[in-house]
């Protein structure tokens, strides 16, 4: 029964991942908010939300590591998901093309992921209430940077005078916002299911203690990422698409710093252990690794795949076994 719950709602996932790039693009359109700031903002947000319902789930168990873990690891995931774009899109260079739109959201995400592994480093015990200041900061930090990607000249079609021609047969803003939060709903109650029945899974197989175990629970809560981004790329919503991926980066550290309200034990960021800062570093070598990659426009390929994303292939997967060395599970 469990193996049918898991592929049932891995189905959901998909078909509501699905409607939620098609909606989110019409969003973009409708609104002239730009398909950057649709994906960075609200895709981000939703399909992120897998990762920060696990984590507080984890949380509940006492277990801060796994849900630090499970955070800083997605922003592995999600930088891996770049290179799978660029798979993709072999004929046509999809990150080149939008490399400047996406550098702003890009650096904000290193930001993040860099103040987060300081903060979990420098032992701050300041607290208000039981909420740590450096979990507050985090959050300042991200509404500061989503209002600055908002006040972006280069956040999309916003700020273009020319009026966009719709094709016909194009939902209009209302019916995409209804479709837009029905997916989004299907992928909120959704989600948990499917991460229960894959941590059963992982029970049941031997694997739920392990690092494959854990790394299986922190690939399943990054599926609507996955599905979303090449759903998005494939309705030509390019800028979307890779906004939902650094921006579901900056959403995962401001996830951190929103998981201390559901710790009350004390300072969240204090209680990780300091050898997941390994996780975070991994998370933002990947990440600069893709900023830089696409910024400087490097046209060199080795037989069908270009060497930026190879690159992110290899210190994924290198960065995953060095971490199974260490003992450290993401």
């Amino acid at each position: 029964m469990v193996w049918v719950q898991f592929i049932l709602t891995a189905v959901v996932i998909v078909i509501a991942a699905n409607f939620l790039a098609k909606y989110g693009d019409v969003i973009a359109v409708r609104t002239k908010l730009g398909g950057m700031f649709v994906g960075t903002l609200l895709l981000a947000g939703v399909t992120s939300l897998p990762e920060l319902l696990t984590t507080v789930s984890a949380i509940r168990e006492g277990v801060p590591d796994l849900a630090a873990g499970n955070l800083l690891g997605s922003n592995m995931f999600n930088m891996l998901l770049l290179a799978v774009l660029d798979l993709v899109h072999i004929k046509q260079r999809l990150l080149r093309k939008a490399a400047f739109k996406h550098a702003l959201s890009g650096g904000l995400a290193m930001f993040m992921i860099g103040l987060a592994v300081f903060f979990i480093m420098a032992e701050i015990d300041i607290k208000i209430g039981w909420v740590g200041v450096d979990s507050l900061v985090l959050l300042l930090v991200y509404v500061a940077g989503i209002r600055l990607l908002q006040t972006n000249p280069l956040a999309g079609e916003r700020h273009s005078t020319v009026p966009v021609e719709l094709p016909e047969g194009v939902p209009s803003l209302r019916q995409a916002l209804i479709g837009f939060g029905i997916a989004s709903l299907a992928l909120i109650f959704t989600t948990p299911l499917m991460v229960s029945s894959s941590v059963q899974i992982a029970e049941i197989t031997g694997l739920g203690t392990t690092f494959i175990g854990t790394t299986l629970v922190a690939l399943v809560t990054s599926l609507p990422e996955m599905v979303t981004t090449i759903s998005a790329a494939k309705y030509g919503a390019d800028d979307m698409a890779i906004g939902n991926l650094f921006g579901s980066n900056l959403f995962n550290m401001a996830a951190l710093g929103l998981t201390d309200f559901f710790y009350p034990a004390g300072r969240f960021l204090g209680a990780v252990d300091p050898a997941f800062v390994l996780v975070g570093l991994l998370g933002l070598i990947m990440t600069g690794m893709g900023l830089i990659g696409n910024l400087a426009r490097l046209e060199r390929r080795i037989g069908f795949i270009e060497v930026d994303a190879l690159l992110l292939i290899l210190t994924f997967f290198g960065g995953f076994w060095f971490l199974y060395i260490q003992g450290i599970s993401p």
